[in-house]
């Protein structure tokens, strides 16, 4: 398999490369949480005192969502904000679900993959310096180039999460058939 930064020739080549960055980080997310089951899904690690992997996988859609609309320079539909949002609770925490498959997020954040790209398809290496606004609490600006970067780098970051939170359940559910 050839592994390369570059997957739409339909993409300038700088808005590819990031693209490219964020599908391959999509689908790892995807290998990782193959064949998750309902509970390791909603586990919250030891203590119930961490995000789950359902947690991080809604804020990972909800965030990037909010980068293909803040991209396009429109507002985040109300539909969006009610399915996904909000971004933090009122304990300034990822809000608590439960119950959602990892088929039914993997789908939902396959639409939202489709979304990305057919944005990045319209843009222009040129268009990755214009600089937008982001933030929930402190207004902060940023390039597009770096919104696109941030996506990829963010579920990156998160799947080091959920991958500790799988080897935590393993754990768990091995101590528990002893």
């Amino acid at each position: 398999m050839l592994y390369d930064l570059k997957s739409d020739s339909e993409m300038s080549s700088i808005v590819a490369m990031l693209y490219s960055a964020v599908e391959q980080n999509c689908e790892r997310l995807r290998q990782i949480t193959q064949g998750m089951t309902q509970v390791e899904l909603d586990y919250r690690g030891p203590d119930d005192r961490h995000n789950s992997a359902a947690q991080l996988i809604k804020h990972l859609i909800y965030v990037d969502l909010n980068w293909v609309y803040r991209i396009n320079g429109q507002p985040l539909p109300s539909t969006y904000r009610d399915k996904y949002g909000p971004m933090i609770d009122q304990d300034g925490r990822l809000p608590r679900i439960t119950g959602v498959s990892i088929d039914t997020f993997m789908s939902d954040y396959t639409e939202v993959l489709v979304m990305l790209r057919d944005t990045c398809r319209k843009l222009t290496d040129e268009d990755l310096e214009q600089v937008v606004r982001f933030g929930h609490e402190n207004e902060k600006e940023a390039t597009i180039r770096w919104g696109i970067w941030h996506m990829a780098d963010h579920n990156r970051y998160h799947q080091a999460h959920i991958n500790q939170l799988r080897k935590w359940y393993r754990n768990k559910v091995q101590v528990n058939h002893l």
